[in-house]
């Protein structure tokens, strides 16, 4: 062919699609540069939240730690209260106004009360059985008596129920009214 002639429409066309290839395939790479960032953002998103978790999570158990940390030795030390009370419930009205015996009491006494203080500074709080009905989260129900309260209330504690802040520490054994046979 020579340079005077034409060239036919589909030769139009094949030169026009190759002059614009370059455009189409940098318009495709911007659009995936775009997709990986978008998606890039997403993930960093995802990261960001699931390192809030986690440090909400570590928080949250440490102030766990520090809230419940004396649990088991408060359980031992419940047993050291549990007997310094029945010691003084076994000491007769006429024995605690004798002279000889009035200053053990007395010490007795004052260790229980401070011995409280204790608990109540470190979270340890009773809780209070008698004439309540029978909370199965809080008391354990050892046996059933026949009495004229409403059946399912706490009629006698055999062993306190603590609680150290919202937790159940040891709960109370009771005995439970019933029916009258």
């Amino acid at each position: 062919m020579s340079e005077t002639e034409t060239n036919s429409p589909a030769d139009d066309l094949r030169q026009e699609t190759a002059a614009d290839a370059p455009e189409v395939a940098e318009h495709d790479r911007i659009a995936e540069l775009e997709n990986q960032l978008a998606e890039a953002k997403q993930q960093t998103l995802y990261a960001q939240a699931e390192i809030q978790n986690v440090r909400r999570r570590a928080e949250k158990d440490a102030s766990d730690a520090r809230a419940y940390a004396a649990t088991n030795f408060a359980r031992d030390v419940l047993s050291v209260n549990d007997n310094l009370e029945r010691a003084l419930s076994t000491i007769s009205p006429e024995l605690r106004g004798d002279d000889k015996f009035k200053g053990l009491v007395t010490g007795l006494e004052a260790t229980g009360r401070e011995l409280t203080k204790v608990f109540e500074r470190n979270g340890l709080t009773k809780i209070d059985a008698l004439g309540q009905p029978l909370d199965p989260n809080r008391h354990q129900a050892m046996l059933e008596t026949a009495s004229d309260e409403e059946p399912g209330t706490i009629v006698q504690e055999m062993q306190s129920g603590w609680m150290i802040r919202d937790r159940l520490l040891r709960p109370a054994l009771v005995a439970v009214a019933k029916k009258p046979d």
